[in-house]
């Protein structure tokens, strides 16, 4: 029985060979001549919905048809599986132009003359990091102009099959798939492929690629598009050459073109901030030997004779001071006066930043003919899911036609419900950042128990001291919860944006980027906050400590200060993010796809069809870049907004996009289907994101600097306090630590044991000692240090946003040869047409009503002439 089951596959097998004599690994109609623009997928099963869902389609397609769409169906017999049916689109020249016209098309009227920009004079050093101008330029540049029917000899229009690109074959397809209409049903019309896939009348709707991405398509006709950018931008070893900027937009559209430029432009930018932190971290490692504050701590003559207080209640004992020398030694690397420096440098770096997009944003605007692009006339649509839900309507007052809309109070009772659901959910966060506090405090006597010898009051290890322990483990801890809150959180986000009911795709995605960026604000920087601005500040003092609920007490820096623990925070957090973010980039789809596919491999490649084989990959979403560019953003506010605790960060940032570049290329060249090719003329509201966290993130590090750091005390020490001439700080520690009489402790802060019999131990504090009139009261250096502080962070902030808004106003948006191709363009593009214009008039003076002619000849020769003039 086995052996005959085999034998008909083979028979089967073979009879299919023989009906199709060419490789169905081809993006043409079995005639070999139509190209298939779009297909749709469908699994024909018999439930009880069969027979309403097999009206849909009959409607459907014979809609699509009625629209000029020519469709060809694969049968089930057909497919791998026998279960799926294919139905592939293919747009004719009719249609093409008609619905050039409606989405405002622009297509080429004439080769561009304009002279290309002077030569760079170190082009030669950049040569090796250049791709082949072929790749870098696929297309000749052109002027261009909106497409008119009407003008059709106008257009440089060599071959009709592809003068339009598969990019914009495919854009002009979906505008028909999303408007066809396919019935009504409870008397309201119904119509876009949309609502097909969410009711499962159909599986998948999408474009194919054009080749298989690891070798060119036997077909002539094929322009292998994927294969070159799989060959030359998708591969990791091609990570130090630029990206073909050009023919990404081509192949995906101008959005996801966009995303990719922006990046690129990031990751460039980054490397100057990477090296200038590089210097400031080598800087502050070179004079690690020269840190006066760290060569007290470790010196067992002034470190190790001070006695410090015990840093949790009854469990912990006193302990010596330089048991911190190596920790101390450490911060020095990032808590010195090139953290001031490299935290002024990030505030300009980032105004440079966002100016220099604004110019190459502009730049790419005018190279890929969106200059007078209206994105609403794009985004301003109505979403289907509006329409379908909104039984109301009204009439527009600028259409003057009827249009469903949402009553005030229904608007009103959603946005209570989604604006208290986020409110929740942020206190959630809230919370769990609580409860890793409380974990701090509660597991900070068991460290402290553990690694400390009581008899030596040595740490087990010079690293490794129970505030480190706490930092390392408590951040670990932070890291998994903000996991498991973002994976829940983005499916409520998505829930709570459909319950709003947007009413177009704009409002949709500005909506869901507020509410997703707001809540992951909020959950990857909250412990960094806390760190920063929170944790040792609120401490009290030895006898008079405060406590969380009563029970445990605030936690203390280490006498080195907090900057070390910050460092350590967001290292974990930043690196953790990055690496969880590209395993799940690149591997998730990869095995969903080699899974999906594991029974195909075992089929000849001429029976596993194009179509099947993009049906097989992950679907790239409406959402896609949504989230690379949430990714890229909450990586820019560590970068800035906590760049004063580690220097390193930019240099973290730029190897993390160098792999983000091509495991994002990788996977959506060889894992995904093809997008449909949208239009967009920017990065869109997360420009509004990045101007709003480079503002806050000058105001965050001037903080860190006076709060967080030590640099203020320090220098006000050295300035108004220090003794010595010679060494001015020499003695800064023994000045920065306080004094407490051990007999003043109360029975709850009291060690159980004092096996050295010390009198008095010391605190990190500025407050009199104990035989003053003031006892344990803040001293004048306290108040001091505090209006030092102050005053730093006016004139930092001052500083740096005088510089960042005269380097903003000094750096014009728009380049002037770019302004000047524009114009040019413009004249250009009006003289051809209006030439055109008057060859028609000419045409027809010659043939027709002589007096009305004439008139609109000397009328469209004084538009030429004004236009001229102008």
């Amino acid at each position: 029985q086995q052996s005959g089951r085999r034998y008909n596959l083979f028979l089967k097998q073979r009879l299919r060979i023989d009906k199709r004599h060419q490789s169905k690994d081809s993006i043409f109609f079995r005639d070999g001549v139509r190209r298939i623009d779009f297909v749709l997928s469908y699994v024909d099963d018999l439930n009880k919905e069969w027979e309403k869902k097999l009206e849909r389609r009959k409607e459907f397609e014979r809609n699509l048809k009625k629209a000029g769409l020519e469709l060809e169906t694969e049968d089930k017999k057909e497919s791998e599986d026998g279960k799926i049916y294919f139905v592939k689109i293919h747009a004719p020249w009719e249609v093409l132009i008609t619905y050039a016209e409606v989405l405002n098309i622009k297509v080429p009227i004439k080769e561009n003359d304009i002279p290309s920009t002077v030569e760079n004079p170190l082009d030669c050093m950049l040569a090796p990091l250049r791709l082949p101008e072929k790749v870098m330029h696929p297309e000749p540049d052109y002027f261009t102009a909106p497409f008119s029917k009407d003008k059709q000899e106008l257009y440089l229009i060599n071959n009709e099959s592809t003068f339009f690109s598969p990019s914009m074959r495919n854009r002009i397809v979906n505008y028909i798939l999303t408007r066809c209409p396919y019935g009504t049903e409870e008397g309201k019309k119904k119509f876009g492929i949309k609502r097909l896939l969410n009711n499962g009348t159909y599986s998948a709707a999408y474009p194919l690629h054009d080749c298989q991405y690891w070798k060119k398509a036997n077909d002539p006709n094929c322009d292998n598009e994927r294969y070159t950018l799989y060959m030359e931008w998708a591969r990791f070893l091609r990570f130090y050459k630029e990206q073909p900027l050009d023919l990404i937009r081509k192949y995906y559209g101008e959005k996801i073109g966009i995303y990719f430029a922006w990046l690129g432009f990031y990751t460039e930018m980054l490397f100057l901030a990477a090296v200038v932190g590089l210097i400031c971290f080598f800087y502050g490692l070179f004079t690690m030997d020269e840190n006066m504050s760290s060569k007290e701590i470790c010196d067992p003559a002034i470190g190790g004779e001070i006695i410090m207080c015990p840093l949790c209640d009854r469990e912990c004992d006193y302990w010596r001071l330089n048991t911190t020398c190596e920790s101390s030694e450490y911060s020095h690397l990032f808590d010195n006066v090139a953290t001031l420096f490299f935290a002024i440098f990030m505030g300009i770096w980032v105004t440079l930043f966002l100016e220099f997009w604004k110019r190459r944003q502009a730049r790419l605007k005018y190279e890929w003919d969106l200059v007078d692009f209206e994105e609403e006339q794009q985004q301003l649509q109505l979403r289907p899911e509006y329409e379908a839900k909104c039984t109301q309507k009204k009439k527009n007052p600028v259409t003057q036609e009827m249009e469903p809309y949402l009553p005030i109070t229904s608007q009103a009772v959603r946005f209570c419900i989604s604006g208290t659901t986020v409110l929740f959910w942020v206190s959630l966060i809230i919370a769990s950042m609580i409860a890793v506090i409380v974990y701090r405090l509660a597991v900070y006597a068991a460290f402290a128990s553990l690694m400390e010898n009581t008899q030596s009051l040595e740490p087990i290890s010079g690293l490794l001291t129970p505030q480190l322990a706490t930092s390392v483990t408590a951040s670990c801890l932070n890291f998994v919860i903000i996991m498991i809150l973002n994976f829940l959180y983005e499916r409520i986000a998505i829930w709570i944006t459909d319950m709003e009911i947007p009413r177009t795709h704009m409002e949709y995605e500005n909506r869901l980027t507020m509410k997703m960026f707001l809540f992951q604000f909020v959950n990857y920087y909250s412990s960094c906050f806390y760190v920063a601005f929170f944790k040792g500040k609120f401490v009290g003092y030895p006898g008079a400590y405060t406590y969380m609920f009563n029970r445990w007490r605030n936690e203390e820096c280490d006498p080195a200060g907090c900057l070390i623990e910050l460092t350590t925070q967001l290292t974990i957090v930043m690196a953790g993010k990055q690496i969880w973010g590209n395993i799940q980039e690149a591997i998730v789809p990869w095995i969903c796809n080699w899974w999906g596919r594991r029974k195909a491999r075992n089929n000849p490649e001429n029976l596993y069809s194009r179509w099947e084989q993009d049906h097989d990959l992950q679907t790239f979403g409406a959402l896609g870049l949504f989230y690379e560019y949430l990714e890229m953003v909450i990586q820019f506010g560590f970068i800035t907004l906590f760049v004063a605790s580690f220097p390193l960060a930019p240099l973290l940032a730029l190897m993390n996009n160098i792999l983000e570049i091509r495991v994002d290329s990788w996977k959506l060249t060889t894992q995904y289907r093809r997008p449909v090719a949208a239009k967009a003329h920017s990065i869109g509201v997360w420009q509004e994101i990045l101007n709003g966290m480079a503002i806050l993130s000058v105001v965050t590090n001037a903080f860190i600097v006076a709060f967080t750091s030590d640099m203020i005390p320090r220098l006000v020490y050295y300035y108004a306090y220090s003794e010595n001439e010679d060494s001015p700080m020499s003695g800064y520690i023994n000045n920065s630590l306080s004094v407490f009489q051990i007999s003043d402790f109360p029975d709850r802060n009291k060690p159980k044991m004092n096996p050295g019999n010390f009198v008095i131990c010391r605190y990190r504090d500025y407050r009199y000692p104990p035989d003053h009139e003031r006892k344990y009261l803040h001293t004048m250096q306290f108040w001091h240090i505090l209006a030092a502080k102050l005053a730093f962070i006016i004139i930092m902030e001052h500083v740096v946003f005088i510089v960042k808004f005269f380097v903003a106003w000094m750096i014009p948006d728009v380049p002037a040869d770019v302004k000047a191709k524009i114009k040019r363009e413009k004249y250009l593009t009006q003289k051809i047409l209006h030439e055109y214009e008057l060859e028609k008039l000419k045409e027809k003076l010659c043939q027709g009503d002589k007096l009305a002619s004439e008139k609109e000849f000397i009328a469209t020769e004084g538009r030429m002439e004004l236009s001229r003039a102008m």
